[in-house]
């Protein structure tokens, strides 16, 4: 008993210390980047979708284009693509490494990934919904944010908690070039340090974070099914307001 109490003592000592922090950056990083990825994915996602042949806006060139640009960087490495966006992200915010600096390629890096899935779940919308939605007289621009968004908010809701997830795994392997949070505190202490303790007590609260996150997406999901749609928006607008608390918490 009393060496269960002490494992959990060096555990709340640690936290305070080191993981708690960390937690913090992981956070910010993973949620601003996925904010960030979803917006822009979206959008990528909706033009190959509305432009696609026999689509509301058929265009093969714009397709073809988009089609192209997306599969290009779904296929970089996550390291390699911080590596190549080095020069970009020192443009764009003065520096390549730390946390901030590491939000621009997680950003462009998950973009493609997101639009991917935002078409496919567009895809998936049932046609004679489309279809019922144009005889009534419905133009284009309402049948894309007003019949399909609409059907398709369950499916994009389990992608964004999917990107998620991958995000925090994204961001605790950017640890290797000094952006900070947990994937950090794992190389500095598990892998420099052999600090076996502090390495398996990062890779729990990574646990209970990812399981957090699949938890919230799942309740979510479930009040979408029942179509409360407004449940996608209070979890957009959480998310939001855990990236500006992770910021004060950070600055």
């Amino acid at each position: 008993m009393s060496d269960i109490l002490n494992i959990f003592n060096t555990f709340l000592t640690h936290y305070n210390n080191i993981l708690k922090n960390a937690l913090f950056e992981t956070i910010y990083m993973s949620v601003f980047s996925t904010l960030g990825g979803f917006i822009l994915g979206s959008l990528i996602g909706i033009l190959l979708f509305v432009s696609k042949k026999g689509s509301l806006f058929e265009n093969k060139i714009l397709y073809r284009i988009l089609d192209v640009f997306v599969n290009i960087f779904r296929s970089f490495p996550f390291l390699v693509l911080i590596i190549a966006l080095i020069p970009f992200t020192k443009f764009l915010i003065g520096k390549s490494i730390g946390t901030n600096a590491i939000i621009v390629p997680l950003t462009i890096g998950i973009a493609p990934f997101i639009a991917k899935l935002i078409q496919e779940a567009f895809n998936n919308v049932d046609y004679s919904i489309i279809e019922a939605a144009k005889s009534y007289g419905a133009n284009r621009f309402q049948i894309i944010f007003k019949i399909i968004l609409n059907e398709s908010l369950p499916a994009i809701c389990s992608a964004l908690t999917l990107t998620l997830i991958i995000v925090i795994g994204y961001s605790a392997m950017a640890g290797i070039v000094g952006a900070g949070g947990l994937g950090d505190v794992a190389i500095r202490f598990g892998y420099q340090r052999f600090k076996t303790d502090v390495m398996i007590e990062t890779v729990i609260v990574l646990i209970i974070l990812v399981q957090f996150v699949q938890l919230v997406g799942d309740v979510v999901l479930k009040s979408l099914n029942k179509g409360k749609n407004k449940a996608f928006y209070i979890y957009i607008l959480a998310l939001i307001l855990l990236t500006i608390f992770s910021y004060f918490k950070l600055n």
